[in-house]
């Protein structure tokens, strides 16, 4: 009996241990057994879902629509940039750009892409109306909006650099413009989240797209068939900002045409390759005028007309062959009021006007350039025009001599007798004793027989002759009239 009473409390501490040991081994199998299953972690609390982003501007404030249509050059340039910066200005909610161009300057098109990945609200590009394209430049341009919408029957694409005459660049040269081209359009889809194969396949491939394909390979965000139809698309929509999420809300935002000034509308339209076409061919004309008739007002008008042509010529591709042979046609009209060919350098001056300008323009040499050409109906248009305006001058011409020849002696220049004796001449200043009288179509030098003073429009008769000067003596008031009275006076 004493020794069972003192093993027990030594046994029962034993007991509780192997309990405890038991129990953690079977809490460590149970804790690898969950982790083996993977059974979720107990559930927490959701985060609260991000907010709807802010609109921009005011809501109520309008948007303004920009026309950027024809060239892309400098004036549109500053004026796009200008339209953003009022428009952010008035806490407009968005611009809408409508683009209808077939390229222009590549330092213009950097301006604009550079406005529009960098505007403070959200900028929509339209390209509209039907029929109308972002060619070229105009797709770098409808890449870095915010949104682009195309009406039905546009297109876009075709911004794969060429050389002069449309060959493709060729070493070095083409490599550098055509790897800057690459990576500038990249940068540009990707910032936008557009395709970036396809926005690289128009400059490698000169790849282009109508409304219906741009929408299907995403460099396009719709088809908008008027400015309501992309209010309706473009509200509700979420756009990056300068890195911000904003929601476009132009729900019931009006909107407001924001042209150009007229200073800006007058330099743009001289852009116009048929505009400068015309500009340079009434330059030509009006100094073509001047020479044949010097009166200062033609050869001024000419001049303007001429540096207009010029300043417009500076946006365009400008052939400088196109150029030359324009130049050659007006050198042959002018050689054919002086030289006597039968018409024959007439006709060769019409023809190198129409050869100059059909290759007046030339290929885009940058993948932004345009690809313009003068309208055919046009140059036959301005080609009829010279024509006639060639032959009205050649018929003067002809006439003036036909005219001269019958007044003048049978001797002919340098003789003794270039105005014959009895010719009636018309006093033009007074002969005191010397003075100027009209005769046989000419001014000559006169002096009075009998050296008596003669006024100034009395009608007078040749009696002589020394070298130059004419010797007259007064005709009766009712002698015959004399060629070319009144004509200069």
């Amino acid at each position: 009996m004493r020794v069972s009473i003192l093993m027990q409390p030594s046994t029962r501490p034993h007991r509780l241990a192997a309990r405890l040991g038991r129990l953690l081994a079977a809490s460590g199998m149970a804790w690898l057994l969950v982790s083996a299953i993977g059974l979720p972690p107990p559930p927490t609390k959701a985060a609260d879902p991000s907010p709807t982003p802010l609109p921009a501007g005011d809501p109520a404030a309008p948007v303004y629509v920009v026309t950027a249509t024809g060239i892309v050059d400098s004036v549109m340039a500053s004026y796009i940039e200008e339209s953003v910066r009022r428009a952010a200005e008035a806490s407009s909610p968005a611009v809408i750009i409508m683009l209808n161009t077939p390229g222009g300057s590549l330092d213009a098109t950097q301006r604009i892409v550079t406005s529009l990945l960098d505007a403070p609200l959200p900028a929509i590009v339209w390209v509209a109306p039907s029929g109308g394209h972002a060619a070229s430049a105009g797709t770098f341009i409808t890449l870095a909006a915010n949104l682009a919408y195309m009406a039905p029957g546009t297109n876009i694409g075709a911004a794969s650099p060429v050389g002069a005459g449309g060959a493709e660049l060729e070493g070095t040269i083409g490599d550098k413009v055509r790897n800057d081209a690459i990576k500038n359009i990249r940068a540009i889809a990707e910032a936008r989240g557009r395709d970036v194969e396809w926005a690289v396949s128009t400059v490698e491939n000169a790849a282009s797209a109508s409304a219906l394909e741009a929408v299907a390979v995403g460099a396009v965000d719709g088809i908008a068939t008027s400015l309501e139809d992309v209010r309706r698309q473009a509200n509700g929509q979420v756009v990056d900002v300068r890195s911000e999420p904003v929601t476009v809300d132009i729900a019931a935002a009006p909107f407001v045409e924001l042209p150009m000034n007229p200073f800006q509308s007058v330099i743009h339209l001289l852009a116009d390759p048929n505009i400068a076409f015309i500009l340079f061919t009434i330059g030509f004309y009006g100094l073509l005028f001047e020479l044949q008739s010097p009166n200062f007002v033609t050869g001024i008008l000419g001049a303007i007309a001429l540096i207009l042509a010029f300043i417009g010529f500076g946006s365009l591709p400008l052939n400088v062959g196109g150029l030359l042979l324009i130049g050659l046609a007006i050198v042959l009209f002018l050689l054919e009021f002086t030289v006597t060919s039968h018409g024959l350098l007439a006709v060769g001056g019409l023809i190198c006007f129409v050869l100059g300008a059909f290759t007046l323009y030339t290929a885009p040499g940058s993948p932004t350039a345009p690809d313009v050409t003068v309208a055919a109906p046009l140059v036959v248009g301005m080609a009829l025009a010279t024509a006639a305006y060639v032959a009205l001058v050649l018929f003067t011409v002809v006439r003036a001599r036909r005219r001269g020849n019958a007044f003048t002696g049978a001797f002919g220049a340098g003789g003794t007798s270039i105005v014959p004796a009895g010719s009636h001449a018309l006093v033009r200043t007074p002969l005191t004793p010397l003075g100027v009288v009209y005769a046989a179509g000419e001014e000559w030098t006169a002096r009075s027989d009998t050296g008596v003073g003669i006024d100034a429009g009395a009608h007078v008769r040749v009696v002589g002759q020394e070298g130059l000067t004419l010797i007259v003596e007064p005709g009766p008031s009712g002698s015959a009239s004399v060629e070319g009275e009144g004509r200069e006076h």
